[in-house]
């Protein structure tokens, strides 16, 4: 083993040196062969009568009707439109070129260049060595914290419009979630928790429901089937709170003998989690007071569960309250440059600044006398709202309609501007001149932020993973927004260039045949003029009994 990996570093070397090489040599290669080719072009000129071939090739081509070559432009014409329908489409689906992908895939490589992948690369670290880049799938992931309800709601949609809101993919990482969350720490589970760990699998919604209940029939006080029934079966939110008081119920039963209130892992995820569909339950009936009640006690019982997220539930029961004092107190404890920022924390503490200044604010009076303190901090924030989200504000403008939010969001993609717009909305509604201000303001934003993107300004660079993980997450109807737009790549360009130029072409030889004819006479004396100057040139530097001894041999 120790001689094998021995000789891979100089095998390895070898190999790289033999690349660098070619590659070095490639360029005065393909000169050198140029230049070959027109030495054997001229030395073969007389031999193999190549003047009276393009002779009887001129006058062949002659012969040919206009009708040939518009049959000739318009093929070129329909074959070079059909390339750019089909870059389009793959550019539309996957964001980059079908032929620019092949050609990097495959001849660069050839070309001494280095191989790329599409998930992994290189980044150079600070003291110069190369750092693996991270990759699509290595994107962060995180749970919606106001995640809907799958049969009070998702499955509404989907009764009434015929569409999933949901992906395979993000179901998928809510079974994981429900796994982990409501799984024993022991190695040895009970009867109805082996088989709730198999419910959780089931890609079948009928299937996971008729796990819940076999679980039931195992023991009657499985809090987490009642979970499972209340998330997928209940068809209303009053139905679903029913189940889930079930739930907690039975789970404050089981937790009695726990005198200190110290739980296991799974029995204090099951809890928070009751307690936590309980407030959101409370939140949709209209019993706010009783959410914000709800989800500060559950706060205060478990301070050190803040990855779940519960206060930005509480924020939007907050504003819906309109109690503003509150929500800046709460936007005080967690909107910390040592937390990791969301855009519930970003764009709410921006509106609370933009509501102060935004029912007088005018973008006419502002230009003649200026922005005030409260007007530029308000626009501060809308700006940092921004770089950290830029996706948020068309569906707040309503530039962009919204979809229901998917179970789990990439933070500062699209998937989370459109959990943020779904129930922030009316929010940014119900402040007067809030969304006036938006508007006038947050395409500012990108005129801040510094050029190239892989720089930040507030926040780290912007991630050039999201767009692949927003559209594992997000339904194939929505059109998923992209930042920063990719621009138009150089095929897509050069084949519409060739379909538009082909096609007038052909309009214009059909039309004006003998002028056409004119203009491609002159058009290929000019081309090869060069080449002709070129043989004079030969012929006046070398003797041509040179070049016939030469050919005699």
């Amino acid at each position: 083993m120790e001689d094998t990996t021995g000789s891979n570093p100089q095998s390895l070397g070898f190999t790289e040196k033999l690349k660098s090489w070619l590659s070095w040599s490639w360029t005065y290669v393909c000169f050198v062969w140029f230049g070959m080719v027109l030495i054997m072009v001229y030395v073969l000129w007389s031999p193999l009568k190549l003047q009276e071939t393009l002779t009887s090739a001129s006058v062949f081509l002659n012969t040919l009707t206009p009708k040939f070559y518009v049959a000739l432009t318009g093929t070129s014409s329909l074959i070079s439109g059909l390339i750019l329908i089909f870059e389009w489409w793959y550019f539309r689906k996957y964001g980059t070129s079908f032929i620019e992908q092949v050609s990097v895939s495959h001849l660069r490589p050839l070309l001494g260049g280095v191989e790329s992948s599409s998930t992994t690369g290189l980044f150079s670290s600070v003291n110069g060595e190369a750092e693996p880049r991270p990759s699509v799938s290595e994107c962060k992931v995180w749970r919606n914290p106001l995640n809907l309800f799958r049969g009070a709601e998702y499955n509404r949609y989907t009764w009434v419009t015929g569409k999933e809101p949901l992906t395979y993919y993000d179901m998928n990482l809510s079974a994981q979630d429900h796994q982990t969350f409501f799984t024993g720490d022991t190695q040895q589970l009970r009867p109805e928790d082996a088989v709730m760990q198999k419910a959780w699998r089931e890609r079948n919604p009928q299937a996971r429901i008729r796990a819940a209940y076999q679980a039931i029939e195992i023991n009657h006080e499985c809090a987490a089937a009642y979970v499972l029934l209340a998330e997928e079966e209940a068809t209303t939110i009053t139905e679903a709170e029913r189940l889930f008081k079930k739930a907690l119920t039975i789970g404050k039963e089981g937790f009695a003998y726990t005198v200190v209130l110290i739980y296991s892992g799974k029995d204090m995820n099951l809890l928070v989690y009751i307690k936590r569909r309980l407030a959101m339950c409370a939140r949709k009936l209209g019993r706010i007071k009783e959410a914000v009640k709800m989800m500060r006690d559950l706060m205060k019982e478990f301070p050190l569960l803040g990855m779940l997220n519960i206060h930005e539930n509480l924020l939007e029961a907050l504003l819906e309250l309109q109690a503003y004092a509150d929500v800046q107190a709460v936007l005080a404890k967690y909107d910390d440059i040592s937390l990791p920022k969301s855009a519930t924390i970003c764009y709410t503490s921006a509106l609370l600044k933009a509501r102060a200044v935004s029912d007088k604010f005018s973008p006419e009076a502002a230009s003649r006398r200026g922005l005030s303190t409260a007007e530029m901090n308000a626009v501060e924030a809308i700006h940092r709202a921004v770089e950290f989200n830029p996706h948020v504000p068309k569906y707040l403008l309503e530039m962009k309609s919204l979809i229901l939010p998917p179970e789990h969001i990439l933070k500062r993609g699209d998937s989370e501007a459109v959990a943020y717009a779904f129930f922030h909305l009316q929010h940014w509604k119900r402040a007067e001149g809030a969304l006036n201000l938006l508007h006038c303001t947050w395409e500012g934003t990108f005129r801040i932020i510094p050029y190239p993107l892989e720089k930040g300004h507030l926040f780290y660079p912007y991630p050039g993973c999201t767009e692949t993980a927003d559209r594992e997450l997000l339904p194939s109807f929505h059109e998923v927004s992209v930042y920063p737009k990719k621009e138009l790549p150089f095929f897509i360009l050069f084949t519409a260039g060739l379909c538009s130029f082909t096609a007038m072409l052909a309009m214009l030889t059909h039309q004006f045949p003998e002028l056409m004819g004119v203009f491609a006479k002159a058009f290929f004396s000019t081309l090869f003029a060069p080449l002709g100057f070129f043989a004079d040139k030969m012929e006046s530097f070398m003797p041509s009994s040179f070049w016939h001894q030469l050919t005699q041999i």
